[in-house]
């Protein structure tokens, strides 16, 4: 089953960030921060884009409509793209 808090606790680990330095990075609380990840309060929708934009995600993915994992590659270079898509197809390769 889905639960938003947990996707936002996974997703703020998978980046090694302490609450603290995220609660930093979006001007709020700990507290905020902690009720997002215990599912006592809920993100604005504005809250939301600044959490996807944080853990480099969609929206979609932050509230369970999306199950696979996604990654933002907008901001990255031709080069750094290349070396992504490289590293992709060596893992297709493999498995």
């Amino acid at each position: 089953m889905y639960d938003f808090g947990e996707r936002l606790k996974e997703l703020r680990l998978r980046k090694k960030l302490s609450q603290r330095a995220v609660a930093r990075k979006l001007n709020i609380d700990n507290s905020t921060l902690s009720g997002y990840e215990r599912n006592i309060i809920s993100p604005s929708i504005d809250m939301l884009r600044s959490l996807a934009v944080i853990y480099n995600t969609t929206s979609d993915y932050i509230l369970g409509i999306e199950h696979k994992y996604v990654i933002c590659v907008e901001k990255l270079s031709d080069r750094q793209l290349d070396v992504i898509n490289t590293l992709l197809l060596e893992f297709k390769a493999i498995t």
